[in-house]
């Protein structure tokens, strides 16, 4: 107050919640996103149809995919898909678990605010539970040997249990296994000498796994060969192609032998580089750009196989199984530059075969399926199955599926908070609340009651099973280790990481504040719409997605 007068501090098109409400506001904002995915999780989750602005359609059940694809306008549900997205690049699979998780922290968070427990204590609690729950999957976790394959294509089932691979899974772990062990140098896996090709028209019953690459592309000339045996091989980033101006120009001739020249001048330069390809010694070329019609004529006379419009990834995927240097410029490369390998064509499925050298470890995984909605599916579910076998071998633990680790360490933290002092002991008792919400999700998913479930499963693991689960075909509780439902332990403890994280810093905020124009020119702009958070209507985006 000055002389009486209120001071303003914000502009008048600026919007702010404080306190209690700004904490419902993000806990309600989290908690939409999370429920959005929950029915999603587990063998019997059901698929989401994402149709995006341009009309395509994705259907799939994959918990970051459906988070990137929605149209979300809310800062704080764009932190929970944070969530999913770390969990994606550090495990692989488990996004749908981390962000439900996140979002009944959440809900189990407000609960106790509306005890009068202060955010602060919440944090904390989450914060110890979390990392005492870590501990414990630790200690429940189970060793594997890499070279331990039954139990390594477990995994593979596991992870693809639920998604469009769900029917060939036992043909498409074994070769997700095979892939894997392929790529593996000294316990290491180098996820980069492993490239996945699809294809439609076949079932996925077809899939294979190939040594080398595969391109799905054909030659530029019918001509050319088909194959080379023992070939040098040119990888190339530069255009066989009339070299254009920076600028536009303009050539005016007066008789048509001034243009002939100039044609004439054209063609030579194309002569040139195709005799440089040659003089290499180079037998087959892909070519990441473009090929001329006439440079195509002139390498299918000297019998050299080119193929343009090769893909980036694939390009460098040959550099790695053919030892080739990728060429950016014919003026200033020898043979050295290039690969050696064989080449092979495959006709009916109109892909070419690449091979490298009998030490290159560089395998393609090429998949099938009836349509592109089928065979991107498929995809998705193979390339979280690749990773989780990967993370198993690199971590080398395991533990039961089916919701028993989380009611394990459920039943543990519950013990640990017995131990800790002050309001933080509520906070653990709330988490370890939380980790149960998978077990009951997974038994809603299957149609069965979930409270009956649950008291089921906490009388095992209080008899002592530890690895007692839900299995949702059944609806029975067993030993889920046992029956082949085995998941990785580090993507176990990097849901939890995330998701507490995710939890807590939403709950640290008490104020939001939606800035009106930042700009200093006020001119056309004068009484525009607030910017920053959609003006805190937030979730406008998220209902046409959901």
């Amino acid at each position: 107050m000055q002389q009486g007068q209120p001071m303003i501090v914000m502009s008048e098109e600026s919007q702010r919640v404080k306190d209690r409400d700004a904490q419902e506001y993000n806990i309600q904002a989290a908690r939409a996103v999370a429920e959005a995915v929950r029915s999603t999780l587990g063998p019997k989750g059901m698929d989401k149809m994402l149709v995006d602005s341009m009309g395509d359609v994705t259907i799939t059940n994959d918990g970051v995919t459906i988070l990137k694809e929605m149209d979300i306008d809310n800062p704080t549900a764009e932190m929970i898909i944070e969530v999913a997205e770390t969990q994606e690049d550090e495990a692989g699979d488990g996004t749908t678990t981390a962000v439900a998780v996140a979002g009944e922290l959440l809900k189990n968070a407000e609960d106790l605010l509306e005890q009068d427990i202060h955010p602060t204590a919440i944090i904390k609690g989450f914060h110890l539970a979390s990392q005492q729950a870590r501990e414990e999957i630790d200690d429940i976790s189970e060793d594997v040997d890499a070279d331990d394959e039954d139990l390594l294509r477990k995994v593979a089932e596991t992870s693809m249990t639920g998604k469009g691979a769900e029917l060939d899974k036992e043909h498409l772990a074994q070769i997700i296994v095979e892939a894997i062990s392929s790529v593996t140098v000294e316990g290491q896996v180098d996820m980069q000498y492993l490239n996945i090709e699809t294809q439609t028209g076949q079932s996925a019953s077809n899939s294979e796994l190939l040594k080398g690459a595969v391109i799905d592309k054909d030659p530029v000339h019918d001509n050319m060969p088909k194959s080379a045996e023992e070939a040098n091989i040119l990888l190339l980033n530069e255009a066989v192609e009339i070299e254009e101006t920076d600028v536009d120009t303009e050539v005016n001739v007066t008789d048509p032998s001034q243009l002939q020249q100039f044609l004439d001048q054209e063609e030579k330069q194309l002569k040139q580089k195709v005799q440089q390809i040659v003089d290499s010694g180079a037998d087959v070329v892909f070519c990441q750009k473009g090929i001329d019609d006439l440079a195509q004529h002139y390498l299918a006379k000297e019998g050299i196989l080119a193929v343009r419009r090769v893909k980036k990834a694939d390009v460098r995927f040959l550099r790695e199984i053919l030892g080739a240097n990728i060429v950016s410029d014919l003026d200033d490369f020898g043979p050295e530059d290039l690969g050696f390998g064989n080449v092979e064509r495959d006709d009916e499925d109109e892909l070419f075969y690449v091979k490298g050298a009998e030490n290159a470890h560089g395998v393609t995984l090429l998949l099938r399926g009836s349509t592109d909605h089928v065979v991107d599916e498929l995809e998705r579910g193979v390339s979280d199955a690749l990773d989780v076998v990967a993370q198993t071998v690199s971590d080398g633990r395991v533990v039961a599926g089916g919701g028993a680790i989380e009611v394990e360490v459920a039943d543990r933290l519950r013990s640990f908070a017995d131990g800790v002092e002050g309001r933080e002991q509520l906070a653990v008792e709330a988490f370890a609340d939380s980790l149960e919400l998978v077990p009951r999700v997974l038994a809603e998913n299957a149609g069965l009651d979930s409270i009956d479930t649950l008291v089921d499963l906490r009388a095992a693991h209080e008899g002592g099973d530890k690895r007692s689960g839900l299995n949702v075909f059944s609806g029975e509780v067993e030993d889920t280790f046992e029956s082949g439902v085995v998941e990785p332990a580090h993507s176990k403890e990097q849901a939890l990481s995330s998701a507490t994280e995710a939890a807590n810093l939403v709950l640290k905020i008490d104020d939001i504040i939606s800035a009106g124009d930042l700009s200093t020119d006020k001119g056309d702009d004068e009484g525009g719409a607030p910017g920053g958070m959609g003006g805190m209507g937030g979730m406008g985006g998220m209902g046409g997605a959901m």
